[in-house]
């Protein structure tokens, strides 16, 4: 996968994210996804364990809006802003993506930046 496709799919996946449908949001994962976010101290398996996780990575409230992407060893950094009606109302946060070669997500290390 080219970096060009790399950047398509996580443009897409944020898209989904700011739909604020879950469906679109859970599109993206693998039936064996892992979504790790040590920010909220939970990991979550599976895409039924990541519909937990749409609700509040992709809720009315908040928006995320893709800073960066940088292709490392196996996976894409990401580097997002979140804002919406939480306390802080602006937080930054970082996404580690393992892509399949189809463009799924398999794992998400994912962190706030406070």
């Amino acid at each position: 996968m080219t970096s060009s496709e790399h950047d398509t799919a996580i443009d897409e996946w944020i898209a989904a994210t700011n739909s604020h449908d879950p469906a679109a949001y859970l599109a993206f994962f693998t039936q064996d996804a892992v979504l790790d976010d040590p920010s909220v101290g939970e990991v979550f398996e599976g895409t039924p364990g990541s519909a937990s996780t749409s609700g509040r990575t992709s809720s009315a409230t908040t928006h995320t809006r893709l800073v960066g992407t940088e292709p490392r060893d196996g996976y894409i950094h990401v580097e997002v802003e979140f804002t919406g009606t939480f306390p802080e109302r602006r937080i930054g946060g970082i996404f580690d993506v393992t892509l399949t070669p189809e463009h799924k997500i398999r794992h998400v290390r994912a962190d706030l930046r406070r």
